[in-house]
């Protein structure tokens, strides 16, 4: 029957975990598997997993085998989930769900392309890899997000990926929305939560995967790797909470102190909404070392989860009139603010907020005022009130 493959989390002794994709009797789909082990150990497995089960019960519908696919079934496919694509698509998928978005269809086709590849590796579908396989020649941007950009020559094309511009609008949290927060939250803990994703730019999975020991909160410390305030973001795949950093710097504990990772500066509010959390609400004897823990309930004192954040973020949202507050905006509106504050630096932007590359910081909150003098002269001149 369609629609019954699905995907399966492997929980590991390590507390890390992995995705695969079974047959309805529980055994793995021995293609998927071999593909989504290539990105064993990272967050994009998981994404995979999900968007490569669907097109495996579309195969399954369509009664298409992995040695027969065609280029255009991909791309009827393609166009089957949002994409635009000028051709019959046959009978519609996904009934009743909406359209993937522009980054959905970019990772769609990107993980469509990369299991065909990986199955072309193995000798099925070549005629299909060799299609998939094209390159195109370096963009701009291409060259500077590149290692040695200025001297390459191609770079890898995809005939799945969605066409045309893309630039992304981030939803920024409404002015006053900080003050807003704060006034309607009661905890040091979520005080602490509201400062640091506002005055730190820290993904929810970076705040709440911090250990005590990656907080280096006065002038010199010990790592001497930073001589102002600052915290260090480590990627620790075995969080109890499951909190997880996306960005995997090479780091390390020698003799108590951390060095490497993510260095972030912290701001002197940051400082005293740790003060103040550590000395009222922070458990004596806590053996897990993290930074937050739940205040209430049968598990008091053991890590806080991101979906605890989260929620109590909405929550705070909703009583002050905001809406729901997602912690990513608060990741947006931060990076957009130093941008502005550095006169449009994109590298002070990018390493203020822990961005790999500063391409995507131009792309996405690259922007002009447009009540800049500049901006309004320019715009009098093309309208003929410049003279």
């Amino acid at each position: 029957m369609v629609g019954d493959l699905r995907v399966q989390q492997i929980e590991r002794k390590n507390r890390r975990r992995s995705w695969t994709i079974v047959w309805p009797e529980g055994t793995v789909h021995t293609e998927a598997d071999r593909f989504l082990r290539v990105h064993d150990g990272s967050g994009t497995q998981r994404t995979y997993a999900y968007l490569l089960v669907d097109h495996l019960r579309w195969l399954e519908r369509e009664c298409l085998a992995f040695d027969t696919v065609q280029l255009r079934d991909l791309e009827r496919y393609m166009g089957m989930v949002g994409a635009e694509v000028r051709m019959p698509l046959g009978e519609p998928w996904r009934v009743g769900k909406r359209p993937y978005g522009r980054a959905a269809l970019s990772a769609t086709a990107s993980c469509v392309k990369g299991f065909y590849l990986h199955q072309a590796s193995l000798g099925i579908g070549v005629g299909l890899g060799e299609k998939l396989d094209g390159t195109r020649l370096p963009s701009r941007v291409d060259r500077r997000r590149s290692l040695l950009g200025h001297v390459k020559s191609t770079m890898p094309a995809n005939p799945l990926a969605p066409r045309g511009p893309h630039r992304r609008h981030p939803k920024m949290l409404p002015d006053g929305a900080r003050e807003m927060l704060l006034e309607q939250v009661n905890a040091a803990r979520d005080r602490l939560v509201v400062t640091w994703l506002a005055d730190g730019g820290l993904r929810i999975g970076e705040l709440c995967g911090l250990h005590l020991v990656d907080l280096h909160l006065r002038e010199n410390a010990a790592c001497g790797e930073c001589r102002s305030p600052h915290l260090h973001v480590c990627h620790r795949p075995g969080n109890p909470n499951r909190a997880e950093a996306k960005t995997k710097h090479a780091w390390r504990v020698e003799h108590g102190t951390v060095t490497g990772g993510l260095i972030k500066r912290v701001s002197p509010a940051m400082v005293h909404t740790y003060f103040e959390y550590m000395t009222t609400e922070y458990p004596r004897g806590a053996g897990h070392g993290m930074l937050l823990v739940q205040l209430h309930g049968s598990d008091a004192g053991q890590p806080w989860a991101p979906v605890g954040a989260r929620r109590m973020l909405g929550r705070a949202g909703k009583r002050a009139g905001l809406g729901l507050v997602k912690p990513h905006a608060f990741r947006h509106s931060f990076t957009s603010a130093v941008l502005d504050a550095a006169d449009g630096n994109l590298l002070i932007a990018r390493d203020a907020g822990g961005w790999a590359s500063a391409a995507t910081v131009d792309e996405v909150y690259g922007h002009v005022d447009i009540h800049d003098p500049a901006f309004d002269a320019a715009l009098r001149t093309v309208w003929g009130e410049g003279k």
